[in-house]
């Protein structure tokens, strides 16, 4: 059972999910345990179960941070911003993502299984973080782009948030993968986050 304040509990789930960003930074997905998870924080593994049940659990909590995060990102373009044009407005998404490489990484993997295993209220407060998102982006082109009309903006989110899942394996190319594109014959052109990204909000956009 979870004890202490709920300042205190919440530091201890973000002393948690600070201990999985650590190592998914240099270990994957399945290579990561509870019990690793745990070796970098200041209390015990099973201490962990008073507040995540899976390892999924915890993903999901760093992925809706950095959705959240982003989503600061996304509210500063609206707020920052009297008039912004197509290429102007493609700019600054493209570099508010450019800047949330964690949030890319964590949209290239199988989503399925971190959904699946994770309890519905932590589902819940991911998807309302997702769900957000999505919000920002529709009152950035409402605001910037006021001929779009609502089946237009509607078309340019179910397009470009399904791209967004392609980003990171397009852009992070390990030797190993090079070594066999080229065996392959793969003639593979190197993109960054922004170039990909910029690259496909302006052709959505229409500039």
């Amino acid at each position: 059972m979870r004890k202490g304040t709920p300042e205190e509990i919440a530091q201890k789930r973000e002393e948690i999910i600070n201990a999985c960003e650590q190592l998914y930074r240099t270990v994957s997905f399945r290579g990561i345990t509870l019990k690793e998870i745990g070796s970098i924080t200041s209390f015990s593994r099973p201490t962990i179960y008073n507040y995540f049940e899976t390892k999924e659990e915890i993903f999901l909590a760093l992925f809706k941070r950095e959705y959240d995060r982003w989503n600061e990102a996304l509210e500063g373009i609206l707020e920052g911003h009297d008039k912004l044009t197509k290429e102007q407005l493609a700019d600054r998404i493209a570099q508010s993502l450019a800047e949330r490489q964690q949030l890319l990484k964590l949209l290239s993997m199988n989503n399925y299984d971190m959904e699946a295993n994770s309890r519905p209220q932590m589902l819940a407060a991911f998807k309302q973080s997702y769900g957000e998102s999505m919000k920002y982006m529709k009152k950035l082109l409402e605001k910037f782009c006021p001929e779009m009309s609502e089946a237009d903006i509607t078309d340019f989110i179910y397009t470009f948030y399904p791209f967004m899942f392609g980003i990171y394996p397009y852009t992070e190319v390990t030797e190993k993968q090079k070594a066999a594109m080229e065996e392959a014959g793969i003639g593979f052109v190197y993109r960054s986050v922004y170039e990909l990204t910029y690259s496909c909000l302006v052709r959505l956009l229409g500039e």
